[in-house]
């Protein structure tokens, strides 16, 4: 079939359904008058200064843009009924999603919409406007829209307004006159500007092809509607606006600016209350500094006045008067600096514990606009140790600003934009330009709004980037910016631009930065940083995107997309588990795969605490992105609820701001060896005194092998290095499972580490019956006769997936080429495995092993294996390391992970071999399941 033709017929129905859509009219409801307008439910008034656009509109699609041209503005039109703030997704308006669950890239793309509509879309609303209001100016406000809004007012265009990051306002003082009018506004959620997006060619429809999240289907909808508050707001003529207090730390004032547009502004009063209400300041300012339609003047830091942070949310209402208008604001007294390559806040050096926000609403398909919602959401981040935030190519609303001024949440605010061509299209630069200045000037006064970057991973013109930052640096002192949030372009990519005040990047002129460069290369060591490659960078340096270990998808959460997007990507997973008899091991899928994601987590969070040149780290992610090929790389759900992985109490103990850490050579060790530990703390909470650091060392039953404190230890603010060692002889006949801990006497700040110590030789053969071979020929020879074999081939002569200790990066999907494990499934009470101490899930100690192995496809085979391994979520084939069978009246162990060769370098290896055969020896050696001369050989190349 041609795809193309296929396509144009998909996009013929599309519009035959759009045309059908369109020319519907909902018949007439009770209340409604000819022109199918509610005479009462969808006229607005009010007898305030505001009046509330909220509630009962009338929508009509125009999918063929002929709208204006048949004067749909003219007269009220009988539409369908839509409650706004609110989408047509919401409604249910729009082409019905005919999807099935399949294990494609058209279902596993993203979740999916149950309904969609891109194009125009004309609302209505009557409303009328109160006589007080006759002098007054009157401005008509919608708070987010996605992301052309045209308004007509009676039969008048008024205007247009673009955005995607703010509000789109409408100046209707010499229009709106007392009395009804009727309001109609189009919105447009086209993609007009294609250049702010780099393009998913992996995905099959285009609709589903745009990556950044402010204009997406991946994670946000490209949805149609009006969100959050929709207004016309009455005030005095000439009210201030655009309030902005710069804190002056070296004068311990506060500089204060606002736009009017009376130039004959003689006096101003100026007050300053905090949550309570108490007046820290309250006067009036005579003869401020006019400078065109800017006023400015200087203020005394008030007494009481105290600083804004994580811990200290002091927020405080200003009140500015002038004349008969006034303006308030919320503020939070902050100074944010990039000083000596530190990030100093309040003089107080931070590091920033981030995560990525992608407008991961799964019940919406938009970001919330209330406070409370996002509270939740950053009181969530906050149990997992977070701190900070980053918009990943998107600007939240008011709300999330608010939210975080009242949590103690740091954010960083991005364009857009996620461009391969920045620069080449100058009305696209222009667009961003103008989005640049609608944030700084709705939400810069946010003492959240921490961090300002131009866009994810831009490649171009950087000379324009540079540009930008460097107007808008002098625009607004008051946050921190960043040509763009890490580049593959090259220098970009691996040293500041000459304008960044922070650096966000994967790597360095002189290597990796993150964990994903080292973890399945380099045998695991805990006594390495990142500091060689980061050192040398002069401005704070924030580690981009770490993590992105897959977890598999948890069946358990299809339940609950009861909103406006479907889950068929989990439904065809599931579906395909239930197909080939494993969903009874979805939930093992989920947890083991989770486990070790955390593990790989708290590597790389530690390595990045220990770095001195470090200033922070953003994870992708704490929760799920079902984006992107569904990218479920979270501990958290898409809900950011727990999938009973890891609590946040656990994960706070290596993210938090104190952490005791402990450098140590490797996690395996043998008998004869010495565990030697390095002590130190990453101290981003208070300076501390006179500290008592108790450091133990237990066996597998939790005895302490060894207990120090560590008496008298001041800690400074930052990484608190060689505060002590332990050092302890492993002297072990058997193997074990030993923790580290270390914690800080009278506080809740703890951590630990497993480890694992075998004896220093493994066990030998002393059955006759009990046979060792590599080869296929030679094995079932010897099942045939009778005996007891351990069949450990050469991997690579194995068909499977190549071995592979760290899991899926990011998703099958989206990086199909990559050896796509999910980390093993281990039984862990099974007599084979009684003298080699393991989890369920994967630990360091099978790093060796599973750099040395092959994963063999069981397929049809009966065989639940002793160590298994779960496959990536699109092929879920029944994959296995080690497994038992009979063949014939011989009994067999099996392993694709070599456990043969270089013993006396491979300490795990001897010992789960040593393991395998005392098993074999015993009288519990009874596989169940038999398998045919062929069923075996068909594991081979």
């Amino acid at each position: 079939m041609n795809p193309t033709k296929n396509l144009n017929f998909k996009r013929f129905f599309i519009l035959v359904a759009f045309l059908i859509l369109t020319a519907c009219t909902e018949e007439t409801k009770p209340g409604q008058n000819g022109f199918g307008m509610a005479s009462e439910d969808t006229i607005a008034t009010t007898t305030g200064d505001e009046l509330s656009l909220a509630g009962l509109w009338r929508v009509k699609l125009d999918s063929l843009d002929q709208g204006k041209q048949n004067n749909w503005f003219a007269e009220a039109f009988k539409g369908q009924a839509i409650d706004l703030p609110g989408t047509l997704d919401d409604a249910g308006i729009g082409i019905k999603d005919t999807l099935t669950p399949a294990l494609n890239n058209y279902v596993l793309s993203n979740l999916a919409r149950k309904h969609a509509y891109i194009g125009k879309a004309w609302y209505q609303k009557q409303i009328e406007v109160p006589q007080n209001w006759s002098n007054q100016d009157k401005i008509l406000s919608l708070e987010r829209v996605l992301w052309s809004s045209t308004l007509y007012v009676d039969s008048l265009q008024v205007g247009s307004e673009e955005s995607l990051v703010g509000s789109h306002k409408y100046d209707l003082s010499e229009i709106l006159t007392p009395g009804k009018h009727l309001i109609t506004v189009v919105i447009d959620n086209s993609n007009l500007y294609p250049q702010i997006n780099v393009k998913g060619d992996k995905y099959p429809l285009e609709v589903n092809q745009d990556m950044a999240h402010a204009y997406t289907n991946h994670t946000q909808i490209k949805w149609n509607g009006m969100l959050g508050d929709l207004k016309i707001s009455a005030s005095p003529k000439n009210k201030p606006e655009s309030l902005k207090l710069y804190p002056d730390d070296l004068n311990d004032a506060i500089q204060v600016v606002y736009q009017h547009r009376d130039v004959e502004v003689k006096s101003v009063r100026l007050e300053i209350s905090d949550a309570s209400g108490k007046s820290l300041f309250d006067e009036t300012i005579e003869r401020p500094v006019v400078e065109g339609e800017y006023v400015h003047f200087s203020i005394q830091r008030p007494e009481g006045l105290a600083p804004w942070d994580e811990f200290n949310q002091n927020l405080y209402q200003v009140k500015l008067t002038s004349g008969d208008s006034q303006i308030s604001q919320t503020y939070g007294h902050r100074v944010l600096e990039a000083r000596d390559g530190d990030l100093v806040l309040n003089g107080k050096r931070i590091f920033l514990r981030g995560n990525l926000e992608c407008v991961i609403f799964p019940l919406t398909g938009h970001p919330p606009m209330e406070v409370e919602e996002w509270a939740k959401l950053y009181e969530q981040a906050k149990n997992y140790g977070l701190n900070h935030i980053r918009f990943h190519s998107w600007c939240p609303p008011e709300a999330a600003f608010a939210a975080a001024d009242e949590v103690g949440m740091y954010l960083q605010v991005e364009l857009p934009h996620w461009s391969l061509t920045v620069g080449e299209d100058a009305q696209t630069t222009a667009f961003l330009k103008e989005e640049a200045q609608k944030i700084l000037k709705e939400y810069g006064h946010h003492p959240s709004f921490l961090f300002f970057s131009m866009g994810n991973e831009l490649q171009g013109n950087f000379d324009v980037l540079n540009a930008m930052v460097k107007e808008l640096k002098a625009e607004d002192s008051r946050h921190l910016y960043a040509t763009t949030s890490f580049s593959f372009q090259k220098p970009a990519g691996i040293l500041p631009q000459p304008e960044d005040e922070v650096f966000i990047a994967q790597w360095t002129d002189k290597g990796w930065i993150r964990g994903q460069g080292v973890f399945n290369h380099k045998y695991p060591s805990f006594d390495e940083d990142f500091s060689a490659n980061s050192a040398h960078i002069d401005v704070p340096l924030v580690s981009h995107e770490i993590g992105q270990y897959s977890v598999y998808p948890d069946m358990s959460e299809i339940e609950d997309y009861t909103g406006v997007l479907m889950p068929l990507n989990f439904i065809a997973v599931r579906n395909d588990l239930e197909q080939k008899g494993m969903l009874d091991k979805a939930k093992d899928f989920t947890y083991v795969s989770g486990k070790l994601a955390t593990m790989l987590y708290k590597e790389e969070i530690e390595r990045a605490l220990k770095t001195p040149s470090f200033d922070g780290f953003q994870l992708l992610q704490l929760q799920d992105f079902p984006g992107q090929g569904t990218a479920l790389v979270g501990i958290l759900n898409a809900f950011w609820e727990s999938k009973g992985v890891v609590s946040g109490e656990e994960f706070r103990e290596f993210n938090s701001p104190l952490v005791p850490l402990a450098r140590f050579k490797k996690a395996v060790y043998e008998s004869g060896e010495t565990f030697k530990a390095g002590i130190e703390i990453a101290n981003f909470l208070e300076e501390k005194t006179n500290q008592k650091i108790k450091i133990s060392l237990k066996d597998d039953d939790g005895k302490p092998l060894l207990e120090k404190v560590l008496e008298n230890i001041d800690l400074k603010i930052g990484n608190n290095i060689n505060l002590g060692s332990i050092e302890f002889p492993v002297n072990v006949d058997q193997a074990e499972a030993w923790s580290l801990e270390i914690s800080l006497l009278d506080s809740n700040y703890k951590n630990h580490w497993p480890l694992w110590v075998y004896p220093k030789s493994g066990v030998e053969i002393s059955n006759d019956a009990i046979v060792e071979t590599r080869s296929f020929e030679k094995a079932i020879r010897l099942l045939k006769e009778g005996k007891t074999v351990l069949l450990n081939p050469d991997y690579k002569e194995l068909k499977g997936v190549t071995g592979r200790f760290v899991p899926v990066f990011w998703s099958p999907v989206h990086f199909p080429d990559q050896p796509a494990t999910m980390g093993l499934l281990i039984q862990k009470n099974h007599p084979a495995l009684a003298l080699f101490p393991t989890e369920k899930y994967t630990q360091w100690q099978w790093w060796d092993l599973c750099k040395q192995s092959t994963s063999v496809n069981l397929g049809d085979l009966e065989i639940d294996p002793i160590v298994g391994v779960v496959d990536n979520f699109v092929t879920n084939r029944k994959l296995g390391d080690v497994f038992e069978a009979r063949i014939g009246s011989g009994k067999l162990i099996f392993s694709s992970m070599d456990i043969s060769n270089n013993l006396e370098k491979r300490p795990a290896a001897r010992q789960l071999r040593s393991s395998l055969l005392r098993y074999m020896e015993s009288d519990s050696f009874k596989p169940e399941i038999t398998l045919t001369e062929s069923q075996l050989q068909s594991l081979k190349k």
